[in-house]
């Protein structure tokens, strides 16, 4: 216990030093937000750790394999778990215990919403609200469900982490190499189907986004990330065991079909095999939705899951093509890896536990471009407002002369 409240200081200390730099360049940036949503983040790793003592939970798996390897910390390098484990090892050397990893990983879960808040501010800079009188980005960066499965030792923190990093730095490459870089190593160890559609996404972001970015910065862009799909084509297809495969199409149906069967044997399996793709994708992103949540967990998730929906709701209008075919680079990655990568999971999970967790993952790319909608939309009437009233001023002037 005292080794965590160490930690908790420590964190939060290296927080202000995070917020200092980012401060300097961005006028924007609260630390009180900030401040406030690591405590709040805080409170969702109590309330994690107290459910892992008392529910089978990976990250005691994690834990377990790390306190037994017997080997080199080098060993344990690769992709997917056993890039948890390498990522793990070196705080159980220096004596961290299981509470302790858990901390950490759950700040590092933190600094991935961080990162999120960091690149909405950036490209929109109008405050929105919803359901009459709430703030959109507070929603959005307080959601419970986006907390509890990024507190934990395990993947989701760090596919988050990752996640948010790359496309904080993805808005401006050049200048956030470094970030970049590291953002797609930790991507690609941990899912590298998931940093397969991001970088499909990044480089059709960028090769098709409004902005006048020179063409030789597009190419570059597009042919890095299409480099990197194709030098690692075969870890990102060994994840579904396809890397020898002949005929892609049917042995991805094949496995998928088996892993959408072992996952429904669960205990909050459901059968999607049957069900046609707007239903699969609507049982991926809103289910479970309060007739099927499977425990009391279920329930609160179903509200969320409810504002998920009306969130959804809300770009489900004529002009949404309109603007999605005419807006900048990062909205267009945002959708396509929001789409992309829930398509793909569509036809391999079929239990509700592993969808609640898993699309914590994409769901924040539906967030950005809802939100970037929304504030357009109020952009365009406050200069039709600004218009008018600037052409009545004129009217009432030549009437008095």
């Amino acid at each position: 216990m005292i080794g965590v409240l160490f930690l908790i200081l420590l964190f939060f200390g290296v927080n202000q030093m995070i917020f200092g730099v980012y401060k300097r360049k961005h006028k924007f940036f609260s630390t009180k937000k900030m401040n406030l949503l690591f405590l709040y983040h805080l409170i969702f790793y109590g309330v994690y750790t107290w459910y892992a003592y008392n529910n089978p939970s990976d990250s005691k798996g994690y834990y377990n394999n790390i306190s037994s390897h017997a080997g080199s910390w080098v060993e344990l390098f690769g992709t997917d778990t056993h890039f948890i484990h390498f990522v793990g090892y070196p705080f159980y050397l220096i004596g961290f215990n299981y509470d302790m990893i858990m901390v950490t990983f759950a700040w590092l879960g933190y600094l991935g919403f961080m990162y999120a808040y960091l690149f909405i501010r950036e490209k929109i800079p109008i405050q929105i609200t919803v359901f009459k009188s709430i703030n959109l980005l507070n929603l959005i960066l307080f959601f419970p469900n986006m907390h509890f499965w990024t507190v934990s030792f395990g993947k989701g923190s760090l596919i988050f982490f990752g996640l948010m990093m790359f496309t904080y730095a993805i808005i401006k490459p050049q200048k956030r190499l470094f970030l970049l870089i590291l953002s797609s190593i930790i991507i690609f160890h941990i899912r590298p189907h998931v940093f397969f559609f991001v970088a499909i996404g990044a480089a059709l972001g960028y090769m098709s986004g409004k902005e006048k970015i020179p063409l030789w910065q597009k190419a570059g862009v597009f042919f890095v990330m299409l480099g990197a799909v194709v030098i690692l084509k075969d870890t990102i297809l060994g994840v579904m065991g396809l890397q020898n495969s002949d005929n892609l199409i049917e042995d991805f149906q094949a496995a998928s079909a088996k892993n959408a069967e072992d996952l429904s044997s669960a205990g909050s399996g459901v059968d999607m095999s049957s069900y046609p793709l707007p239903l699969k994708l609507f049982t991926f992103w809103f289910r479970p939705l309060f007739i099927d949540a499977p425990s009391a967990l279920g329930l609160v998730i179903s509200v969320e899951n409810l504002i998920y929906l009306l969130l959804f709701i809300k770009i489900l209008k004529k002009d949404f093509i309109k603007f999605i075919r005419k807006s900048p680079s990062i909205v267009k990655m945002s959708f396509v890896v929001f789409f992309t990568t829930s398509f793909a999971m569509t036809f391999v999970m079929s239990n509700l536990g592993i969808i609640i967790r898993q699309k914590s993952m994409v769901m924040y790319y539906i967030f950005f471009v809802i939100y970037y909608y929304l504030a357009e939309k109020k952009y365009k009437r406050i200069v039709r407002a600004r218009r008018l009233k600037k052409r009545n001023n004129v009217e009432r002037l030549s009437v008095h002369a």
